[in-house]
């Protein structure tokens, strides 16, 4: 009984250790590519790609133009997400908030030196001219960045911070109002700097917001409702798999003139994909159909952040 235990506990740890690992490549990966993007494409094009990397930017180039010096990026990125880090860490999650900080610091560290360890043949071969391409696959590049930081249950910080807390207290897709505001700060740098260059900055913005919908949906609800003969089986593995409840509701078809069991759960969008294959395995001839939900109030199991 000691031995089993021992390896017991030992499967823990691992599958702890595993999971910290995993966090961690996902989370330096992502500032890899943050840091990237923004000495290619962004810089090529000239953008503002929004949230606080887009604010960093404004003011680095505002304190270049009009005070002939150049603050560091990093400097900057750090103090703007001081504050917004320090309140996630208190309501949010301590571990999240430290990997969202890991991120932030690589980012920003990587955005100053990058460029100085890569040849410069490689980052002008990545670059182009075209200002449209720049903003569309730099958007891409960036939402692609966000999301790996959002599967090791951390963010890439600042405006992502107030994403993440609004989609945790009212449990909303909180990225569309983001890019809302994001457009506010482009409007300031279209005054000061020219209108072409925050128009296209708003176009990187969205390409980043429909990338990101697409690439996380975690926070994103479907609701499913399925006519079965088999509810309390379909009821048991939606529970055990993804910790949500149901409503059963007796129904009656009309076409076959049968009685049926209507089953009604909302999950998380990323679930559909997996439990929409397990529901048919338990009834071939179930009906099922699934519907966008937009905002749900009352109850909806949702992991914590750690």
């Amino acid at each position: 009984m000691a031995k089993a235990g021992h390896f017991g506990y030992n499967t823990v740890m691992i599958g702890k250790y595993m999971r910290t690992v995993k966090r961690l490549f996902l989370v330096l990966t992502g500032a890899v590519l943050m840091a990237f993007n923004l000495i290619t494409f962004v810089r090529a094009g000239g953008l503002l790609p929004g949230g606080f990397n887009g604010l960093a930017l404004l003011i680095q180039e505002i304190s270049h133009r009009f005070g002939n010096f150049r603050v560091p990026f990093s400097v900057i990125l750090y103090t703007l997400n001081l504050i917004p880090a320090i309140f996630c860490f208190k309501f949010i999650g301590k571990k999240f908030t430290l990997y969202s900080s890991l991120m932030v610091i690589v980012s920003g560290i990587l955005t100053d030196f990058m460029p100085s360890f890569i040849p410069s043949f490689i980052i002008n071969f990545l670059t182009t001219q075209d200002i449209l391409l720049s903003a569309i696959f730099g958007g891409f590049l960036n939402a692609v960045a966000i999301s790996l930081c959002l599967h090791a249950d951390a963010t890439s910080g600042g405006t992502d911070f107030i994403a993440i807390f609004i989609s945790e207290k009212y449990r909303k897709d909180a990225w569309n109002y983001i890019f809302a505001i994001n457009c506010v700060i482009l409007a300031v740098a279209g005054i000061l700097f020219g209108l072409d260059r925050a128009l296209y900055s708003i176009i990187f913005q969205f390409a980043t917001t429909v990338a990101l919908g697409a690439l996380y949906r975690n926070y994103q609800q479907r609701t499913l409702l399925i006519v079965t003969n088999k509810p309390d089986e379909i009821f048991k593995m939606i529970s055990e798999n993804t910790s949500h409840g149901a409503t059963l509701i007796d129904c009656f078809g009309s076409f076959e003139r049968n009685t049926h069991t209507l089953l009604y759960s909302v999950v998380t969008a990323s679930q559909v994909k997996e439990l929409i294959p397990a529901i048919r395995r338990i009834d071939p001839a179930v009906f099922i159909n699934v519907i966008k939900t937009e905002q749900i109030n009352g109850r909806f199991n949702l992991s914590p952040k750690d």
